[in-house]
């Protein structure tokens, strides 16, 4: 897995997160709040949790963390030649392999939310979004041709994994599996579970800018999340929400994009076409209490567009934002279930 890098700036009391979301932080006594930060999945982490007689001394709580997030790439990432996904991938038809309980649960999320998405989400993505320069792989010299893209389509296929207990195995030997588009969230669930055990007032986990809050701050006042206006230069704050106890992930089409002849090619790839995605949704927002499940969702939601991803969301009950591009600015929608967090 490789993230795209989050800076922070610091400004009076805002605390930015150049990502695609970012939080408003309000003045609290420095002695109630642990503040830590670090690097992992090819971006940074930023975590405040609320100072309770149960937590370990800072030191150690950051420790703990770091060995909860680098499990985490030594099961899921495909850039090391030795985790469980990367072994899985390099396994020929038939052969099978016994890994952890949270890469199966990675790999089934994934098939679920690929049911529940009409394909919008898959994991086996790998071929086309490497065919298209948004991979490891170099940018294309010329945009794919129909022929490329079929096949870079015929190396995919979500329905050649088998799951056997703790035993992963695939009927077709080409099939390669990335999660980066769950298990980013996934690691905030990790940590967000460990800080629990420790039974902390509140607490906020950010990896790369997904997030999970729970409580309040260290003064009694609610987390407030500052959604960016998805602008290409600068930025703004479309929406400030309080999310209370619960994660949420954002995906955006506008700042990870190339041009070619006068056209935009975005990194979001529809698996089912095999083509950039072309409609004019820029930015999607979930609400979900599990992080994982959010950043698949809003992986999945750009690829689906607005009024599909808003009947799905009526359809689930879930929570979400879509900021759409028109003409001059742009147009925000929410479902039924995000309206409760719009003050």
């Amino acid at each position: 897995m490789q993230f795209k890098t989050a800076k922070f700036t610091t400004l009076a009391n805002w605390l930015v997160l150049m990502g695609l979301a970012f939080f408003v932080s309000g003045c609290s006594s420095q002695d109630d709040v642990i503040a830590l930060s670090g690097s992992t999945m090819g971006t940074t982490y930023h975590i405040k949790v609320v100072n309770s007689e149960r937590l370990p001394d800072a030191q150690l709580l950051q420790a703990e963390i770091d060995m909860a997030l680098e499990q985490v790439n030594d099961q899921m990432s495909t850039y090391r030649p030795d985790s469980e996904l990367s072994r899985f991938n390099q396994l020929k038809q038939g052969q099978s392999l016994a890994v952890s309980a949270d890469t199966i649960t990675n790999i089934r999320e994934g098939i679920r939310l690929y049911q529940l998405t009409d394909g919008a989400l898959d994991i086996t993505l790998g071929p086309l979004v490497n065919l298209w320069g948004f991979g490891p792989d170099k940018r294309p010299l010329e945009v794919p041709s129909a022929e490329q893209i079929a096949e870079a389509k015929v190396r995919m296929g979500i329905d050649a994994i088998q799951i056997e207990g703790d035993k992963l195995s695939k009927s077709q030997s080409s099939v390669y599996v990335d999660l980066s588009s769950i298990a980013k969230g996934f690691g905030v669930d990790k940590v967000a579970r460990l800080l629990d055990k420790y039974q902390p007032k509140g607490y906020l986990v950010e990896i790369g800018g997904e997030i999970s809050v729970k409580g309040s701050k260290g003064d009694g006042k609610p987390w407030r999340v500052a959604i960016e206006q998805p602008a290409e230069n600068g930025r703004a704050v479309q929406q400030v929400i309080e999310p209370g106890t619960m994660a949420m992930a954002t995906s955006g089409d506008y700042r990870n994009y190339y041009e070619e002849d006068g056209q935009r090619f975005t990194h979001i790839i529809d698996p089912r076409s095999g083509f950039p995605v072309e409609h004019r949704l820029a930015s999607v927002t979930v609400l979900h209490p599990d992080c994982m499940t959010a950043d698949g969702f809003a992986t999945a939601m750009m690829v689906m567009g607005t009024e599909a991803s808003l009947a799905l969301a009526e359809e689930e009950k879930l929570a979400i934002m879509l900021i759409e591009k028109q003409d001059e600015g742009f147009k925000v929608y929410y479902s039924s279930a995000f309206k409760a967090f719009v003050h």
